[in-house]
């Protein structure tokens, strides 16, 4: 629609800027946009991604990530892609300007993010303010048969957070807690040491000083939480003698292991003792993946964990939050600490990819 739109526009003699948050995002617009004019009186310039039509109308491809490119210029129609993905700065500081010399108009495409700033652009619409209109529909109303399966698959593949989010198009409170129901799967037992025929992964997230390493033991036959190591301001050597006292006496066939400053040393020095770790990435991404698929597996009850109070209160504690920039974060509350959630998060990823270790 925005292509179509766009193009329209242009061919019409407007002066089109179609902007993605990222040079990367703003890749597949470039290629649609090239492809629709191919064969017709169009001028592409690929090194500018401007094409130019005869009316003396153009349509320029820009990303978020570089605002400067944008400032300066003069659009009859700005189509913002993702737009809730855009910094606030660059949709008022650089991108509205550029709509004042032509009373040019705006479409902001976007799935929610928090209730950031395109929340409240939304909002202009369903307020009625002159000059807005604003509208949402959930994926499953796409007519593509294939995005309606996926829509109905997410239901079982995702928190209900993300769901609502991503396929719902609704915009969820910025803040608040992540976890569901943690207190009803807080029903397991601790165990000294293993069950005959039982198998168990281990999730390790370090810290020495300020924070805590905690090492977090679940049963994959169970699905549940049965030990939890939790120790700071104990030098490194023997936090790994501690990992592989417990790696002897539960013998997991994988340890997934934070990489952080020290990960890597650590993980390295784990190899050396013949402990079976693999090296977890943290990463915003990875960090939200883990995160996401534990809350959905509280939600479903598929885990339970033992009803140790460190545990349970950074579970109630843990927020997601979204930043000035639009940058999503899931963290512990300032002051707190998230030590527990993490070795929790990257246990249980451990145990949902157990198959591919076993």
């Amino acid at each position: 629609m925005a292509g179509t739109w766009g193009l329209t526009a242009a061919d019409f003699g407007a002066a089109v800027a179609w902007i993605a948050p990222t040079y990367r995002n703003s890749r597949p617009l470039w290629r649609f946009a090239e492809s629709r004019v191919r064969g017709t009186a169009a001028d592409v310039s690929r090194s500018e991604r401007v094409i130019s039509f005869p009316s003396g109308g153009w349509l320029g491809i820009y990303s978020g990530d570089n605002p400067d490119a944008i400032r300066g210029e003069s659009f009859d129609l700005v189509i913002l892609d993702e737009a809730a993905r855009l910094a606030e700065e660059t949709w008022t500081d650089a991108i509205q300007p550029t709509l004042a010399d032509r009373a040019g108009k705006a479409l902001l495409i976007s799935s929610p993010k928090g209730k950031n700033w395109f929340y409240r652009e939304w909002l202009r619409g369903q307020n009625g303010t002159p000059g807005y209109a604003s509208f949402t529909a959930p994926s499953s109303a796409n007519p593509n048969p294939n995005i309606k399966r996926a829509a109905e698959l997410a239901k079982l593949r995702v928190s209900d957070r993300t769901y609502r989010q991503e396929w719902l198009a609704e915009f969820v409170d910025d803040g608040g807690g992540v976890f569901r129901g943690v207190r009803t799967v807080a029903t397991a037992e601790s165990q000294s040491g293993p069950i005959p025929g039982h198998y168990y992964v281990f999730g390790v997230d370090w810290g020495r000083t300020n924070d805590f390493t905690v090492i977090t033991v679940v049963d994959t036959s169970t699905r549940s939480v049965v030990h939890l190591d939790r120790m700071t301001g104990v030098d490194w050597n023997t936090q790994l003698t501690r990992l592989q006292t417990l790696a002897a006496r539960f013998k997991p066939y994988i340890i997934y292991a934070e990489s952080n400053s020290m990960g890597g040393p650590l993980t390295e020095e784990l190899t050396r003792r013949n402990v079976p770790v693999q090296v977890f990435n943290t990463t915003n991404a990875s960090k939200r993946a883990v995160i996401d698929a534990l809350a959905l597996a509280f939600e479903r009850q598929d885990i339970h964990i033992i009803p140790d109070p460190e545990l349970l209160s950074e579970l109630d504690a843990y927020e997601v939050s979204t930043s000035p920039s639009g940058t999503v974060t899931m963290s512990a509350p300032s002051g707190m600490h998230d030590d527990c959630v993490m070795s929790l998060a990257i246990a249980w990823q451990a145990c949902s990819q157990g198959s591919a270790f076993a």
